[in-house]
């Protein structure tokens, strides 16, 4: 059934998504006459590999820097590439890996390689599922950018002060999965954009009322400052990356 949503919806989303995206696409293409898309590597279901197709919000061969992590303040992203972040007008282009059944329209959010070299045997369990274009993290941590703005190394950054609850909450998202959580965070999501407390609000609860680690659920609050912490499945914080 999961399977059979995605098809229909991703279809459905990729025709009612074009005249979106196809000016979009347009002005991408015309700041430097380069494609528009970006095709980024990513770990998908059973520790593939597969490209994940998003609109290019970076100057051309950005990721030749080595640095995985992408703060607010990257000088590689371009002017148009910043109104693509602040709308995730990025996402809309997975809707065609959803499609092809590389993704989810909801699930754990895939990452590269690099990453998830660095997994622990209990995150591992996040690439048994499909990935997803949105789940609890990605509402969580839509301000993924801000958070690392500023940080003097964006990858240790993100995996001391990100990777270990956005891991969590995905491994809370397997755990619970049901196709009327899919559409509640599918509709949460499109919330975000407009109002992101809102959804916030409502992620927490929901944590609330599946009986989520307490920790857990203050953090998804994001009423506090975030602070080092232990991925799950380890004691310790990681230190280098």
């Amino acid at each position: 059934m999961k399977r059979l949503i995605d098809l229909v919806v991703s279809f459905c989303g990729l025709i009612l998504a074009t005249p979106i995206l196809v000016p979009v696409i347009f002005l991408v293409w015309i700041q430097d006459f380069k494609s528009p898309f970006y095709i980024a590597k990513r770990v998908g279901r059973g520790e593939k590999q597969f490209n994940m197709v998003k609109l290019r919000s970076m100057i051309i061969n950005a990721d030749s820097s080595g640095v995985d992590s992408t703060s607010a303040n990257d000088s590689r992203i371009t002017r148009i590439g910043h109104i693509i972040r602040r709308f995730k007008l990025d996402e809309l282009t997975q809707l065609w890996n959803v499609f092809l059944g590389d993704m989810s329209l909801v699930g754990p959010r895939p990452n590269v390689r690099t990453e998830t070299d660095l997994y622990t045997f209990s995150e591992k369990l996040l690439l048994t599922v499909r990935p997803g274009i949105t789940d609890i993290s990605s509402i969580i941590f839509s301000d993924e950018g801000d958070i690392l703005a500023d940080k003097k190394d964006p990858d240790l950054a993100y995996n001391q002060l990100i990777r270990p609850w956005k891991s969590r909450l995905g491994l809370i998202y397997i755990e619970n999965q049901s196709i009327l959580l899919d559409i509640q965070l599918i509709i949460v999501t499109v919330i975000a954009v407009i109002s992101r407390d809102s959804a916030i609000i409502w992620v927490s609860r929901k944590l609330e009322k599946l009986n989520v680690d307490k920790e857990i659920v203050a953090i998804s609050t994001r009423k506090n400052r975030l602070y080092p912490y232990p991925p799950p499945g380890s004691n310790n914080i990681v230190t280098s990356r």
